[in-house]
């Protein structure tokens, strides 16, 4: 007996791993994957669809030693400077903007504009797995009509009705090279998520004169619907290797909504011989009055609008004898709440009068005492009502 007992014992620890008193479950450690090949599962990606491709400019290489050389003299340079230094000292020193942002412009601002992109999916979701740096600096300003300009930089808010009009363009070209210059809606698309409103194309630009280019598409101001947050205009600069002649029909500002889709990665790939990326700029807008006014009077159709959903809230079964709960809160919440709210709103009017003065509030609610028979759930309804507390200032 004693050794059927050991042996129905032993084969039940071969089943069950038991280590140190405490039962493992799963398989054994010697069956199971490592933390690293579950890691470099989990984590896998194709490198047909991940590896970044540069379809811009290639990047000017600059050796490391020559940066460096050049800090170290504009260092020592600012400190032999006796007049920088006393102007430091009294807080008198003034440093000019322009030429800083100029600098800027031509060290570290292009791979920080990239960066910004990068950050805002800007790239992602216009070319794939493409990407460009900016070396070229797309200045682009929205008029105000009141004397001043809106910027556009790299995210920054242009509200719909301050971009109505479309805006004036410049950057540094020479007289004889041809541009191309394009507006998209990447998260604007009505009807189909995966594709774009093209809202301005301008093809053949001679040198940085946008006005002499020939206008595929007329220039459409953003429309950010009710509801969905922000979306993301991009303005891209493309530089033409001579003049180009693209197969799209001309859009005008009469022209149907549907005829403005356009897909970017694809459109790019059908002409990626003749253009390359150059420039970026790109600003974020959400809904005003004046995406309705647009609605209405430009397109003729009812302004699409979203809200969110809310699921019902979770209401657990009732239970036999609830405790510690009011017993009037616990029963509401199982009844109809349109009967609640008529009951609340009966109480509010039952004793108005719209050609009397309402009763004056008391000055002491909580020193009127109460009937000593009333139920305690009912009496914290009372005082609650008295307060104007809960649920009644809902109706």
């Amino acid at each position: 007996m004693l050794s059927t007992f050991r042996g129905a014992w032993l084969t039940n620890i071969q089943f069950q791993q038991i280590r140190f008193g405490h039962r493992i479950r799963g398989k054994a450690p010697i069956y199971c994957r490592t933390i690293k090949e579950r890691l470099e599962e989990l984590n896998y990606k194709d490198e047909i669809y991940t590896t970044k491709i540069n379809i811009g400019f290639p990047r000017t290489k600059v050796s490391a030693s020559d940066i460096r050389t050049k800090r170290l003299e504009h260092i020592k340079n600012n400190k032999n400077d006796k007049n920088l230094e006393q102007l430091a000292r009294n807080h008198k020193l003034e440093l000019d903007l322009t030429k800083a942002r100029i600098e800027w412009l031509k060290t570290a601002g292009p791979n920080q504009k990239k960066q910004i992109a990068d950050h805002y999916g800007i790239f992602e979701h216009l070319y794939g797995e493409g990407y460009f740096i900016p070396f070229v600096n797309l200045d682009v300003y929205y008029n105000l009509n009141d004397g001043s300009l809106l910027p556009v930089f790299s995210g920054n808010v242009v509200k719909p009705k301050e971009a109505i009009k479309y805006p004036s363009v410049g950057y540094e070209s020479d007289a004889n090279s041809l541009w191309t210059l394009s507006l998209t809606s990447l998260d604007g698309h009505l009807t189909e998520a995966n594709k774009e409103y093209v809202h301005w194309l301008i093809a053949n630009i001679p040198g940085d004169s946008i006005e002499k280019g020939d206008t595929i598409v007329e220039y459409l101001q953003p429309f950010p619907l009710k509801g969905t947050g922000y979306h993301r205009y991009v303005f891209v600069l493309y530089k033409q290797d001579g003049k180009v002649s693209y197969d799209l029909p001309k859009v005008t500002s009469s022209s149907p909504l549907e005829a403005r889709t356009f897909i970017t990665r694809e459109w790019y790939q059908k002409y990626q011989d003749n253009i390359t990326p150059t420039g970026l700029a790109f600003y974020q807008t959400d809904w005003d009055d004046s995406v309705k006014d647009f609605f209405h009077n430009e397109l003729k159709m009812k302004e699409p609008i979203y809200e969110y959903d809310f699921p019902a809230p979770y209401i657990r079964p009732q239970e036999w004898f609830p405790r510690r709960r009011p017993f009037n809160i616990y029963m509401d919440k199982y009844r109809d709440p349109k009967q609640i709210n008529k009951e609340y709103l009966v109480r509010k009017l039952k004793n108005e009068d719209p050609f009397k003065k309402p009763p004056p509030q008391l000055k002491f609610p909580n020193a009127h005492p109460l009937p000593k028979n009333m139920p305690s759930w009912l009496k914290l309804q009372e005082k609650n009502i008295r307060l104007g507390w809960g649920r009644v200032n809902d109706v």
